[in-house]
C-alpha cells in the first residue's frame, strides 16, 4: 500500500475516533433527553437530529461551509483564538463530522432508551432514587451494548463520509485528504487497483460491523 494511502487511512481513523468520542459527550444526554422529557419541543429537535440522513451531502456541506467561513461569527472566533482557520482544516473536518454523523449516534440511543421504558423511571422516583442515581446505576447500565452499537456505526459512518469532508476540509494532503477522497483520487487518475485495496478495506470494516451487531442483537433476543 502507498504511502499516501496508509496516511489517509490514519487520518480516517484519526478523525472517526474524535468524532465519536464528541458525540458521546453530545449525543448520551441529548438522547436522554428526547426519549424522556416530555417536553413540547422534542419533535422539533429530533426532526433537527435527524435531517442530515436526508439532506443531500452537497446541501449539508455547502451550509457548514458558510457557517465556518473566515468572514463568519465561528470561523473569525476559530481564528481568534486559534490562529488557524476552520475551513479546509482537520479541525472543520471533525466539526462537519460531528453534524453528519450526529443522527448515526443519537437515533440508536433514543431507540435504545425507549425500550427501558418511562415506567422504570417513574417506579425509581417514586422509591426516592435521584435523577443521577436513576441515570449512571440504570439508564447507563442497561444501555451499554446500544450505546456501543451506536458508536461503532458512527465510527463506521464517519470513515465512509465523502461529500460534506470534501466541501469543507478539500482535498489537502497530510490533514484533509481522508480514505474515501483518496478513493476518488485513485479513480480519477485510473489506478483502479490502489482504490480497490482501499475500497475492500472499507467493506471489509463495514461487513464486521454490521455482522456484529447483528449477532449482537440475536443474542439479546435470545436473552429476553
Amino acid at each position: 500500500m502507498l504511502t499516501t494511502d496508509f496516511t489517509a487511512l490514519l487520518l480516517s481513523f484519526k478523525l472517526a475516533t474524535i468524532t465519536v468520542l464528541i458525540l458521546l459527550i453530545i449525543g448520551i444526554p441529548l438522547a436522554k433527553w428526547l426519549a424522556f422529557s416530555r417536553s413540547k419541543s422534542v419533535p422539533y429537535v429530533s426532526s433537527l437530529v435527524v435531517l442530515p440522513l436526508v439532506l443531500p451531502p452537497t446541501v449539508l456541506g455547502f451550509y457548514l461551509l458558510s457557517i465556518m467561513r473566515n468572514e463568519s461569527w465561528l470561523g473569525s472566533l476559530f481564528i481568534k483564538l486559534t490562529s488557524q482557520q476552520l475551513i479546509f482544516s482537520f479541525s472543520g473536518l471533525v466539526v462537519a463530522s460531528v453534524v453528519y454523523s450526529l443522527p448515526f449516534v443519537v437515533q440508536p440511543m433514543v431507540a435504545t432508551f425507549n425500550n427501558i421504558g418511562k415506567e422504570t423511571v417513574n417506579t425509581a422516583l417514586s422509591m426516592g432514587a435521584s435523577k443521577r442515581t436513576i441515570f449512571w446505576k440504570i439508564i447507563m447500565p442497561l444501555s451499554k451494548k446500544g450505546i456501543i452499537s451506536a458508536s461503532i456505526l458512527g465510527f463506521v459512518h464517519t470513515l465512509g463520509e465523502f461529500g460534506v469532508v470534501l466541501m469543507v476540509g478539500g482535498n489537502i494532503p497530510d490533514q484533509t485528504r481522508v480514505v474515501s477522497i483518496e478513493i476518488f483520487n485513485h479513480v480519477e487518475n485510473l489506478e483502479l487497483q490502489q482504490a480497490n485495496q482501499l475500497s475492500l478495506i472499507l467493506v471489509a470494516i463495514s461487513f464486521a460491523v454490521i455482522l456484529w451487531m447483528n449477532f449482537n442483537n440475536n443474542n439479546k433476543q435470545l436473552i429476553s
